[in-house]
């Protein structure tokens, strides 16, 4: 149990594992992006259709055709220092002297604490999840190019460093916080669903969807692992995506 959390902490600190978010007052919705989900084209296309005074947080690297609006301003500490204790509350302080109200890797009960409860009661949140062996294997091919391509299966699952979703969309008790998680693997289909309730146009396709690393072909990990990958990775990835 220590070595899971200490994984989950050091993947919390991972970039690649930070959320930026949306919240539209002209459509009443709160996206709450999670990491290897095409979340930075849904970000452009919302970016598109949102409002003026709808709140937008940066994206890195920058994407010229998303807007980012409205995520700075003053905000009430009081109720995060509370909940924080000791832990987090020199970051909440922080924010709160530089007027960063919304910034772009905050957690689902953070957004809560910063919009107000009855805007997030009243809104309609969601987020988008995916298979979790497909995200470990583009986040591991995604890291592997970062490393010159000399990062190994083996490697990677000793670091510990995963990409984790769930503490973006759930509270401290592990319960799910948004309306509705969307499947990566039918994303268009999804999306068209639920933009549909929302009363937002979509042509039914995103277009181009999350960024791919070239020689990401998941088939060539069997050759680093000829047989099978060991049990004790697969049942590591298990455990860290059980919830």
């Amino acid at each position: 149990m220590e070595a899971v959390t200490l994984c989950v902490v050091k993947s919390l600190m991972d970039p690649v594992n930070r959320a930026s978010m949306i919240i539209s007052h002209k459509y009443r919705f709160i996206f709450v992006k999670t990491s290897k989900t095409a979340g930075t084209s849904i970000e452009v296309f919302l970016s598109d259709i949102c409002g003026p005074h709808d709140i937008l947080t940066p994206i890195y690297p920058i994407v010229e055709s998303h807007a980012p609006r409205n995520y700075n301003g003053f905000f009430n500490p009081i109720t995060e220092l509370v909940k924080k204790r000791c832990r987090g509350a020199r970051g909440t302080l922080k924010n709160f002297y530089a007027k960063r109200r919304f910034y772009n890797h905050m957690p689902a009960w953070l957004i809560r604490e910063r919009i107000g409860h009855k805007i997030w009661a009243e809104y309609y949140k969601f987020c988008v999840e995916r298979n979790p062996w497909d995200k470990t294997l583009s986040h591991y091919y995604m890291l592997r190019a970062r490393n010159g391509g000399g990062l190994s299966l083996q490697e990677y699952f000793r670091k510990g460093c995963f990409c984790l979703n769930y503490p973006k969309y759930t509270d401290a008790n592990g319960d799910v916080m948004v309306d509705r998680i969307l499947k990566y693997e039918s994303l268009n289909q999804e999306l068209a669903d639920l933009l549909g309730k929302l009363g937002i146009p979509f042509a039914g396709r995103l277009g181009v969807l999350a960024k791919q690393v070239k020689g990401t072909n998941k088939g060539c990990f069997w050759k680093q692992c000829p047989g099978t990958l060991g049990m004790t990775s697969l049942l590591c990835a298990t455990m860290l995506y059980g919830n």
